[in-house]
């Protein structure tokens, strides 16, 4: 397998991207092509890894000042452009970038495309809940949703959580501000008689609303909701896990005998701490797209950059999207 890396992408780019994909290739046994300014590039290398290195140049570097919808159409020549163009010509399995969230989903659906009768492509974040995590679905792609859009997202949230989370039947919860069959706006009253009915037709495993502390109490596998709640409960969680966690560690450091305390819970906190790293996830899937892209976090450094190939390799290898696109009739409204 062969994984297509944009070098460029991201805060620590290009040696942490660089270290992070080398590493991928050693211990996951995959091909790696990084793409990017070239010099740069060997720069983070010794004289054994250029000499191995595959590296395809390119010059130009898409930034976060950069308009997202034209970025990769103005920048022909940027890492994140190239290495979308080779996904869509097969040079590769999977591309995994750190670069601009909105660049790298238009560039993927102008380019490598949607799955043909998807509407749109969804960021689905596994967050920490329960034994398998909880996948949220949609996290900031589609700001204005329709209720079409909510029961393709719970369609393909349900083929990866059975694919890559390993549960069998995965419940799918719709975000609501209550758990009551009535409680929403239109666009949830809409998408939940649609999830509904593909729940009674066996096609997925839906449960009904879930609040949000229902998210976190494990009550869904995957929680669907438009891009902006889906935002601001992604954005409003990593604050408070970044307040909690200082807010503890002011406290073990408070006294003598907190920090004996924490002398004895210090394994249980570092198991803590890991489980809420987003670390180790490293990225996040485009799902809808035609070929496997992986966002990779934006501040990734190496070891959150090869948990991004890492999950990349897990989704080209699960067949995902062979099982999207034999169910695609299931998944739209019949007005066509």
């Amino acid at each position: 397998m062969k994984i297509i890396v944009d070098a460029m992408g991201g805060d620590n780019a290009p040696r942490e991207i660089v270290r992070g994909a080398l590493r991928a290739r050693k211990e996951l046994g995959v091909d790696i092509t990084l793409v990017g300014q070239k010099e740069a590039i060997l720069a983070c290398l010794d004289e054994d890894e250029r000499v191995s290195a595959e590296i395809v140049d390119a010059r130009e570097i898409v930034t976060m000042e950069d308009d997202p919808s034209t970025a990769t159409r103005r920048k022909k020549d940027s890492s994140m452009a190239v290495a979308l163009r080779m996904l869509k010509d097969g040079e590769g399995d999977a591309v995994v970038s750190a670069g601009s969230t909105g660049a790298l989903l238009t560039g993927a659906t102008l380019t490598v495309k949607r799955i043909h009768g998807i509407r749109r492509a969804a960021l689905a974040p596994v967050l920490p809940a329960g034994e398998h995590g909880v996948m949220l679905i949609d996290c900031g792609a589609n700001v204005e949703c329709t209720a079409e859009y909510l029961l393709q997202f719970a369609y393909m949230g349900s083929f990866y959580a059975k694919k890559l989370m390993q549960i069998p039947k995965p419940r799918i919860g719709l975000l609501n501000v209550g758990t009551e069959d009535t409680k929403g706006g239109e666009l949830q009253h809409q998408a939940f008689a649609l999830l509904q009915k593909a729940s009674e037709e066996g096609r997925i495993h839906f449960i009904g609303n879930v609040e949000g502390t229902g998210v976190f109490a494990g009550e869904a596998d995957v929680v669907v909701t438009d891009g902006f709640t889906g935002n601001v409960l992604l954005k409003g969680t990593e604050g408070a896990i970044k307040y909690m966690m200082n807010s503890l560690k002011g406290v073990f450091y408070k006294s003598t005998k907190n920090k004996l305390a924490a002398a004895v819970l210090k394994n249980d906190l570092a198991e803590m701490k890991k489980s809420l790293d987003p670390n180790e996830v490293g990225g996040t899937a485009l799902i809808g797209i035609s070929r496997p892209v992986i966002k990779a976090h934006g501040s990734s450094n190496a070891e959150s950059f090869f948990s991004a190939i890492r999950q990349a390799k897990q989704f080209a290898d699960s067949g995902i999207i062979d099982d999207i696109t034999a169910n695609i009739d299931y998944m739209k409204l019949k007005t066509e």
